[in-house]
């Protein structure tokens, strides 16, 4: 289906962005397609909730961002929960979520109006809590310091019946990770961390990370985390300075719920998603993470080769006793794989 509506997310900060999205706006012009700005930051003006924010720009049938991984999850909060896809165009320092650079812009507006864009889905995270979050009044501008407006507490989720013991379902989705992290400096973070129901351990920490796959290389491998692969359907719980010997991460299965409850002795903790502030949690709040029913769709030129952006992004050295074996950078078998790997998905490419 050819493209109608398109909405733009602008790192207003970078130059490059900003003369990147005028490109987009010029050949939106050119192709009659229908161009709107959202989750524009304006002073005095409070920021919308995801799916408001769709409303406001048309329900674009595909969001691009311009600007860094941060950008990009600004988008993909708003494109995930109204089903369109996502294109980052790359203007930060990582990247990992981004797509292809400023002077490809036009060229993947071709791609997509053509409906040849290769979509790769991604398991994203939703919440239920004790209660709605909110942040207190007079910690919002401390806690958002320098990172421009905070963006509003999660509604409750329209049309879902709120079932005693299974808390409030939240209108809010996690691309990459939802953190819980002490507000004090001199007061630790007291949670109980429950899997699938059952305790996994009571933590004094500075903070514990709820991950998707595609946050797993974010602040959860900061902290000590693993790497997934980000097609997996997988749950990252890490913990961040847990004053304990168990400081492992634990990865759990897609369909099990995450909970985490703030100890009676506990300070404050704060709520975090994708990195934005949502919320601060008493003691005795808890709130609980899973898999979201709907998925990311990210827009694609081409499939990922998420090992060789791997390698890039952290910049991977090989061991230096190595160096005499001049290993090339790909594997590639010449002929069709053989029968016991033919049901493989995504067996190794081959030779073209």
């Amino acid at each position: 289906m050819p493209l109608t509506r398109l909405g733009l997310v602008v790192h207003q900060g970078r130059p490059a962005a900003v003369a990147a999205a005028q490109t987009a706006r010029a050949w939106c012009a050119a192709h009659d397609v229908v161009c709107a700005d959202i989750d524009v930051w304006r002073e005095g003006v409070p920021r919308r909730g995801g799916q408001d924010e769709a409303v406001a720009a048309g329900h674009p049938g595909a969001v691009m961002t311009f600007g860094g991984d941060g950008t990009f999850l600004r988008g993909a909060r708003i494109a995930a929960k109204d089903g369109a896809a996502v294109l980052g165009v790359n203007v930060g320092r990582v990247g990992f979520l981004t797509e292809i650079a400023t002077d490809q812009v036009e060229g993947a507006l071709d791609i997509l109006h053509r409906g040849q864009a290769v979509i790769e889905e991604r398991m994203v995270l939703t919440l239920r809590a004790s209660r709605p979050l909110e942040t207190p009044v007079g910690l919002e501008e401390p806690l958002c310091y320098g990172r421009g407006p905070a963006l509003p507490a999660p509604t409750v989720r329209p049309g879902v019946v709120t079932e005693s013991g299974w808390g409030i379902a939240l209108d809010v989705t996690a691309v990459n990770d939802v953190v819980f992290e002490k507000l004090a400096r001199n007061r630790q973070a007291s949670l109980a961390v429950y899997l699938a129901g059952q305790l996994l351990a009571c933590y004094s920490a500075d903070a514990v990370i709820v991950a998707t796959p595609t946050g797993s290389t974010a602040y959860s491998f900061a902290a000590g985390g693993p790497v997934l692969a980000p097609e997996t359907d997988a749950i990252v719980f890490t913990p961040v300075a847990p004053h304990m010997a168990f400081d492992r991460t634990v990865i759990a299965g897609a369909d099990e719920m995450v909970a985490v409850r703030v100890l009676p002795h506990s300070g404050r903790v704060a709520v975090s998603i994708d990195g934005q502030l949502r919320g601060v949690l008493d003691p005795g709040d808890w709130m609980a993470a899973y898999r979201a029913p709907y998925r990311l769709r990210l827009a694609r030129l081409a499939p990922l080769q998420f090992y060789r952006l791997l390698r890039g992004r952290f910049q991977l050295a090989d061991a230096p006793a190595t160096a005499v074996d001049q290993t090339p950078p790909v594997y590639r078998p010449g002929t069709p794989p053989p029968d016991d790997l033919a049901h493989l998905h995504r067996p190794w490419p081959i030779a073209g």
